[in-house]
């Protein structure tokens, strides 16, 4: 009889002992009895013979994890303070006796690509590790596709990850232009039905390269030579539930622990990224026009003046886009007497107005209520609105331009990849005369007849209290200009009552980067300094209290870690919990991870690299 060290899968139960008749490698999946039922477990090792009774395994299954997803799984577990459990569950495990990848026969065709895309290529080569910084149209995707041929044609795969499943229909067309049948999309709306095709076709070598959103990163493809971070700015690439892991930078480690190549790839990288990557740079759009950009003052309403820029461009036959940063129709209803906000009982935030669906929805607990007119505090009525939405700007364009067609593009109405893609293709037909939505514009699709941009809400995005305000904004106003004029003149227009801050920067967002480092580095932020948010959330709010403050008291007496605040979190109460943040800052990463550890508890939610503040 041999023994064996198992973890229950997605469980935070500490290891367990087993017996089996036989032997059993690391990794390999299985069941075990536990009480009155039986769980799915994982093998981690042989021990000896305990000195207590164990139960036998009951079955094994014919799937194992690699011993480089277990390494791997071990650091995310270490890193950002989940079991070893949860962070083996985002890996997704091998057949047992996969084939091996073999030499592969396959006519590989590269793009064409410019001399400034072939000189960028070839400098990308010589490094294992890079970031691509390249304007929005420049022809970033042709360069990753080019590697990911070179990869092919070593006998080797490729992952390609991008931030969200809206860019997936996109950039699967253009892979299996160049790979056929050898490309996979991945991503988590899949049904599992067709998830299971996949990781048949993975196994029998059919596929060899998968491209999807960041659970894309731990499909089981053997072999692996590279993996490309598409738009790496992107704050989707970070998990917001355990393990809070950001693919961006498992990206870079797996392809270090793989001996692959990674390249990141955006026109607003990361300060992250930019500071501590090789940079390879295309400075000139593939195809380059005129872009006028005009300024003018901030507003929160769809004016007139937007509506004949609108009308005009119709017109003309042209499309346009009208970014708003709020989805659906207004963010929060307020008491304009007593200046109450119509707040969810179960939560401390503003109920979203959902005028089509004609309800009142917390974006956070889902608690549902019918539309109030009257404030509950004082009894004012009306209720006013703060920021316009996606849904209210379409109703006023609806009304005041006739036969107009719009596209609603916020999460929504694009709720899934059907969805999706039939709204790109009445856009790339030109069925669609204007897109009206949220940052999902920004995601790097391509719209060759838009000629008109609006841009409303850089402002909100200034002011919200968050470190990297600035580059969001600046970003946000780069990448949805971006999306105008890549065939013919277009013109951006940008309503702000911060005209200077970004007019500074029109056309060059590399000295954007450059001043907003001094900046950081003054400030000791990231990149210069490492972020840990540490969360406290009880239905008890002096339980709550009590944690935050022993924890706080605990963390005073570590040296060279900065407690930077602490308190009631900014949105105080969610599900009907209370919570408090602690937000700590060390220059030393290695110590502020070992000061973590030590006061890492079950009552306390930490998240290492934090990219909400909230």
């Amino acid at each position: 009889m041999n023994y064996f060290k198992v973890i229950l899968y997605r469980s935070l139960a500490p290891e367990l002992t087993y017996s089996f008749d036989g032997d059993i490698e690391i990794g390999q999946i299985i069941e075990v009895p536990i009480r009155n039922t039986t769980k799915r477990a994982i093998v981690m090792g042989r021990c000896e013979k305990p000195s207590f009774n164990t139960l036998d395994i009951i079955s094994l299954e014919n799937k194992i994890y690699s011993l480089c997803q277990i390494k791997i799984a071990k650091f995310i577990s270490s890193y950002y303070f989940s079991s070893l459990s949860q962070s083996l569950s985002i890996f997704i495990p091998f057949e047992i006796n996969q084939k091996e990848p073999s030499n592969y026969n396959m006519d590989i065709e590269y793009p064409n690509l410019t001399e400034a895309q072939s000189k960028a290529y070839l400098e990308i080569k010589k490094h294992k590790k890079a970031l691509l910084f390249g304007v929005t149209g420049a022809g970033k995707s042709e360069i990753f596709i080019s590697l990911v041929a070179d990869s092919l044609k070593e006998n080797k795969t490729a992952i390609i990850l991008m931030p969200e499943i809206s860019l997936t229909p996109q950039m699967g067309k253009r892979l299996a232009k160049y790979f056929g049948s050898t490309v996979a999309i991945w991503h988590s709306k899949l049904t599992k039905k067709k998830k299971e095709k996949i990781l048949d076709s993975i196994s029998k070598l059919e596929v060899r390269v998968v491209a999807g959103a960041r659970s894309a990163l731990f499909v089981p493809l053997k072999n692996i030579g590279l993996i490309v971070v598409d738009e790496e700015h992107d704050d989707s690439y970070k998990s917001n539930s355990n393990p809070r892991y950001n693919a961006r930078d498992l990206a870079i480690l797996m392809a270090d622990r793989l001996d692959a190549k990674v390249l990141l790839l955006s026109a607003t990288p990361s300060l992250n990224s930019y500071y501590k990557l090789p940079v390879v740079k295309l400075n000139q759009a593939f195809i380059t026009s005129k872009k006028n950009y005009i300024f003018k003052p901030h507003t929160n309403s769809i004016t007139n003046e937007i509506l004949k820029e609108i009308y005009d461009n119709k017109l003309l036959h042209n499309q346009s886009i009208l970014f708003i940063p709020t989805r659906g129709n207004f963010k929060y209803l307020y008491c304009q007497s007593c200046g109450e906000t119509h707040k969810c009982p179960y939560c401390s935030v503003g109920m979203a107005l959902h005028r089509t669906k004609r309800l009142l929805l917390c974006h956070y607990c889902n608690f549902v209520q019918r539309i109030i007119e009257s404030c509950v505090a004082c009894g004012y009525h009306p209720l006013s609105s703060r920021r316009i939405g996606t849904a209210e700007a379409i109703d006023i364009i609806k009304n005041s331009i006739s036969d107009i067609n719009i596209e609603q593009f916020d999460a929504d109405t694009i709720n899934t990849a059907n969805r999706l893609q039939k709204a790109l293709d009445r856009v790339e037909s030109c069925e669609s005369d204007i897109l009206v939505g949220t940052q999902m514009l920004s995601k790097g699709h391509d719209y060759p007849n838009v000629t008109l941009g609006i841009i409303t809400g850089l402002d909100y995005m200034l002011g919200i209290a968050d470190y990297r305000a600035r580059s969001r904004a600046m970003s946000m106003m780069f990448q949805i200009s971006g999306r105008c004029g890549r065939a013919s003149e277009s013109k951006v227009i940008i309503y702000t009552n911060n005209i200077e801050t970004f007019q500074e920067y029109l056309g060059d967002y590399e000295r954007f980067i450059q001043d907003e480092l001094v900046f950081v580095e003054i400030g000791e932020y990231p990149p210069f300094v490492s972020l840990a948010k540490i969360l406290v959330a009880n239905k008890d709010f002096k339980k709550a209290e009590k944690i935050i403050n022993d924890t706080v008291f605990k963390l005073q007496t570590i040296k060279d870690i900065e407690i930077v605040g602490y308190g009631k979190a900014p949105i105080e109460k969610i599900s009907n919990r209370y919570r408090y943040n602690i937000l700590l800052k060390a220059k030393d990463r290695v110590l502020l991870l070992k000061a973590l550890h030590l006061i890492n508890s079950k009552d306390i939610d930490i998240d290492m690299d934090p990219v909400d503040f909230s």
